[in-house]
């Protein structure tokens, strides 16, 4: 045998198994602890397949039998066990590389909570209930920030109808015409702040549309605007932009906007899984 380990062997050959021995795959690659004491048996019986499956998964993926396979299994989460123990303690001559990773992903981490810290729950509702009753929602979001403008306009048309959203350069005077004062204007802004963006707002204040900040500080140019600013990083002096606390707040929007509007949101994906299946959009 190679010096593979044995995810890396599925994800070789799992386009070429069949269904049973995937879900077997599955069951390896995401239950090893548990996988190193089973049977072939007694995996077959977890994940609703037979014996004679499981010894199939064994020789599609080069082994002799199962017994084989399972020793890569134990030898793979030994592994693991040795590499989480040694952690706290980089030996190797890519320890500065190390330490540079567990800086950023530390960094990461007190950002969020720092986030969880300054969320004020009355501000995100409502942003919420704005979004749910809006006739229409513009979202905004320029340079750096269309990113996560992008990801919340898609996330948000599989939950409503009538989600627009501008380029990462700029807008078009003919998707705002129509905002209203039942409108919502969502726009994102983060340093270093783009002049579109306080146009947008301008605009959206202008036609009486109520605008919800996405920012890094209440007081940012788009923030002051803003009948609602929710804020993510605000005191954090990271020296950078964290993209994962804007995704975690509007993970936040999202789950609160389904628990909101279940009813309409059910039903509009009920049509979307019948369009999608139409076209074949999806392998799976």
């Amino acid at each position: 045998m190679n010096t593979k380990t044995l995810s890396q062997m599925i994800k070789a050959s799992y386009s070429s198994l069949s269904p049973g021995q995937k879900k077997a795959a599955e069951f390896f690659m995401e239950h090893a602890d548990e996988a190193v004491l089973l049977t072939a048996f007694q995996v077959g019986r977890k994940v609703g397949i037979s014996e004679t499956t499981v010894i199939r998964l064994a020789y599609a993926l080069g082994f002799s039998g199962y017994s084989q396979m399972q020793d890569l299994v134990r030898k793979d989460w030994l592994a693991g066990k040795q590499q989480a123990a040694g952690e706290e303690y980089p030996s190797s001559e890519n320890a500065d590389e190390e330490n540079l990773f567990r800086r950023v992903i530390d960094q990461e981490r007190k950002i969020l909570r720092q986030l969880l810290d300054q969320v004020n729950d009355d501000e995100i509702w409502k942003a919420i209930d704005a979004v749910i009753q809006a006739d229409r929602v513009y979202v905004g979001g320029f340079g750096s920030s269309f990113a996560a403008a992008y990801w919340f306009y898609y996330t948000l048309k599989q939950l409503r109808g009538n989600v627009f959203i501008s380029g990462p350069n700029g807008f078009l005077p003919e998707d705002l015409c129509d905002l209203t004062e039942r409108s919502a204007a969502v726009i994102f802004s983060f340093p270093r702040y783009r002049r579109e963006t306080f146009k947008l707002a301008s605009y959206a204040e202008k036609q009486g549309s109520r605008i919800i900040a996405i920012t890094d500080r209440q007081l940012s140019p788009v923030g002051q605007m803003a009948s609602v600013t929710l804020t993510t990083d605000e005191h954090m002096d990271s020296g950078h932009h964290s993209i994962a606390s804007v995704v975690s707040l509007l993970e936040v929007l999202i789950a609160g906007i389904q628990e909101r509007d279940h009813e309409k949101i059910t039903k509009r994906q009920q049509k979307l899984e019948i369009l999608y299946a139409e076209k074949e959009l999806f392998l799976e």
